[in-house]
């Protein structure tokens, strides 16, 4: 199922508590996984909110608005900075909303991992309008909220919602 718009902003208010105390235990265990974070900067506080929950994890996310080498607005150094960190990150992820499906960079960024055969994970997002999505999203692995009997959380699925498996940074 997607994962609720509402619990990333949820997520978000305890960004910066959370932030440092995550980074220090996954620092000290070594078992962190470098992901770029492909989404739209209107999503801010869904972005903190996933920053939150994927280091409960042991995935830590590059975010470009928080990266100080970044120019102020957007060119040609931005593209090559984007590249630079696709290529040097385990993992691309795309979180999937209204505003990243408008965007103009995401599918760019999307397409530029794709050819460069980063592990690619699309993670849904739904409001109360629906869920959002591309149709080429469907082309890639999901992680998205999932729950059995006796646990809820984060799971990885194949391509289509196969062979689900719950999340870690050890089978990513």
């Amino acid at each position: 199922m997607p994962i609720k718009q509402s619990l990333l902003l949820e997520k978000s208010a305890s960004y910066k508590e959370q932030l440092n105390e995550n980074l220090r235990k996954f620092a000290e265990m070594g078992t962190t996984k470098k992901a770029f974070l492909c989404h739209s900067h209107q999503d801010a506080d869904m972005v903190k909110g996933l920053i939150v929950l994927l280091l409960e994890y042991g995935i830590e996310l590059y975010v470009d608005w928080k990266d100080q080498t970044m120019p102020p607005s957007p060119n040609k150094i931005t593209a090559q900075k984007n590249q630079d960190k696709i290529k040097s990150c385990n993992l691309f992820l795309y979180l999937a909303t209204h505003n990243s499906s408008n965007s103009r960079w995401c599918p760019w960024e999307i397409g530029y991992a794709d050819s460069n055969a980063r592990k690619i994970y699309i993670i849904p997002t739904e409001n109360y309008n629906g869920t959002y999505g591309n149709e080429y999203l469907d082309l890639y692995s999901l992680i998205d909220l999932s729950l059995s009997n006796t646990k809820i959380g984060l799971a990885k699925f194949g391509i289509g919602g196969t062979n689900g498996e719950w999340l870690s940074s050890e089978n990513i």
